[in-house]
C-alpha cells in the first residue's frame, strides 16, 4: 500500500540521508535544498502553505520510502511544477514511484483545483523519462542545453498533465 503524507520536522534527518545519497543526488535538480536547514524550512513552508508548496514523503506499507514535492508556479493559471522524485534504494522497482505520482496528480488536479501540472528532468535521466511516461505524463518538448550540471549542459525533458488527462 503506497500513501502520501506531509513531511514533518521527525523527517527531516531521513530526507537529508536520502536527498544527499550517492546514488540519488546526481539525478536532483542543481538547485535542491540539500542541507539539514534547508530542508527543515521547505518541510514547515509546506506545513504552512498546504496547497501553495508541499513535501510529501511516499509511504510503503507505513514505512519512508521515498519524497515527492510539489510548487505552485501560476495562481492565475492554476500551474503546479512537481519535482524531488527521490525512492530510497530498498524501495526501488517496486513500482511506488509510478503509484506515488498517481496519487500527487489526483491531489493537486483534483483536490487542490489545478489546472496543469508540469515537471522537467534531465535528458540523461532515462529512469526518470520513463517513470514519468509511466505515470501518464504527456512528453512537451525538450529545453535543449538547459542547465549547467555536472560540468557541461544538460538538456531538460518537459512533461505535462492536465485534468483531463487523467482517468477519473
Amino acid at each position: 500500500m503506497i500513501s502520501l503524507r506531509r513531511a514533518t520536522a521527525e523527517d527531516v534527518d531521513w530526507l537529508l540521508a536520502l536527498l544527499t545519497d550517492e546514488d540519488t543526488e546526481p539525478f536532483l535538480g542543481g538547485q535542491r535544498a540539500l542541507d539539514r536547514e534547508s530542508i527543515g524550512a521547505e518541510v514547515e513552508r509546506s506545513l504552512s502553505e498546504p496547497e501553495r508548496f508541499g513535501r510529501l514523503i511516499v509511504e510503503s506499507d507505513g514505512e519512508r520510502a521515498g519524497h515527492m514535492g510539489f510548487e505552485e508556479r501560476s495562481e492565475v493559471h492554476r500551474i503546479a511544477h512537481i519535482g524531488g522524485l527521490a525512492v530510497h534504494p530498498d524501495f526501488r522497482g517496486r513500482g511506488v514511484a509510478d503509484e506515488a505520482a498517481r496519487q500527487l496528480q489526483r491531489y493537486l488536479l483534483i483536490d487542490l483545483g489545478f489546472h496543469r501540472i508540469q515537471l522537467k528532468c534531465y535528458g540523461f535521466n532515462e529512469r526518470a523519462i520513463r517513470h514519468s511516461e509511466r505515470a501518464g505524463f504527456v512528453r512537451e518538448g525538450v529545453e535543449r542545453k538547459a542547465y549547467f550540471r555536472h560540468g557541461e549542459w544538460q538538456d531538460a525533458v518537459l512533461f505535462g498533465l492536465l485534468r483531463e488527462d487523467l482517468n477519473v
